[in-house]
């Protein structure tokens, strides 16, 4: 079992100038610890759901160019990058620039975007969920494809590229992994099936988690796609430093789905949280199959 911090706060401690030595402290510990991946959200206001949206929020992929900078091995992505925020062509080439800059660490984590107050706010466009999924398959298709020996034409509903040319091309072979975020089973998990290396589930408990494999099991049936080839990984809501025993539980009963990556996300200062996680739960994973 592999375990990623996903770092979604920049709010501790409170002085902006602090924030870039924290970011580049946390890193370090994390790696250093056995960490295998860091991901950062990709939102520019602070989520409502969790705390004001006027909350101190950096850029992702420019973060992530910072974090690799510090790194040496973990796998740096966005869990998961809004398919609204940034043209796919020029999403393609900013996660193949990560990944050369970082030594083949890149990871395309993406999904269909939902905070609709910073689109808003920011002059995104806003437009109808069953659009959002069909720019989400057409972005995955054009990244695939700028990751392909193709630099020709791409002509979708929505995108229309004359070149589809990336160079250097991506370091990771063969190209950048692509995780899903989500757990809508119509048209998320299907996507998986259809295009993605990885799915991203939430922890809402072992049968509801079972459940939604099932039916991104039933989706690789219908896509002829190997139900093992698709890693499964998750984000954790229990804390493993608060509750060590209830999480390493969790951790056991995902891993006998299939589970083989979860995150884990700082609920307190993210270096005393990646110091204690890396002490006190890192060495028990290495445990869990």
């Amino acid at each position: 079992m592999r375990i990623g911090l996903h770092y979604w706060s920049y709010t501790v401690p409170s002085e902006p100038e602090l924030i870039a030595p924290t970011l580049a402290r946390t890193a370090r510990v994390a790696e250093e610890g056995g960490f295998a991946s860091f991901t950062v959200m990709d939102h520019f206001f602070q989520m409502e759901a969790v705390a004001p949206a006027e909350e101190p929020m950096l850029e992702a992929y420019t973060t992530l160019g910072f974090v690799a900078g510090q790194t040496e091995r973990m796998t740096l992505g966005v869990l998961v990058t809004g398919v609204m925020y940034r043209h796919p062509g020029l999403l393609a080439k900013i996660v193949t620039t990560l990944d050369a800059l970082s030594g083949g660490r890149a990871r395309l984590g993406i999904g269909a975007s939902w905070y609709e107050r910073e689109q808003r706010g920011l002059g995104v466009p806003v437009v109808p969920m069953s659009e959002r999924f069909e720019r989400l398959e057409e972005t995955l298709q054009i990244c695939l494809q700028m990751w392909s020996d193709n630099n020709g034409p791409y002509e979708g509903r929505h995108y229309r590229l004359t070149e589809t040319l990336c160079v250097p091309a991506p370091l990771r072979r063969p190209r950048p992994p692509i995780m899903i975020g989500g757990g809508g089973e119509k048209k998320t998990l299907l996507l998986v099936a259809r295009y993605a290396d990885a799915c991203n589930l939430f922890d809402t408990g072992v049968d509801e988690v079972r459940r939604k494999l099932d039916v991104l099991r039933a989706h690789c049936a219908a896509e002829g796609r190997d139900y093992d080839s698709v890693e499964k990984t998750l984000v954790m809501r229990v804390s493993p430093v608060d509750e060590p025993d209830a999480f390493l539980t969790a951790v056991r009963d995902y891993a006998a789905l299939g589970v083989t990556e979860i995150q884990v996300t700082p609920d307190r200062h993210p270096v005393e949280f990646a110091e204690r996680v890396s002490e006190r739960i890192v060495p028990k994973l290495a445990e869990i199959g």
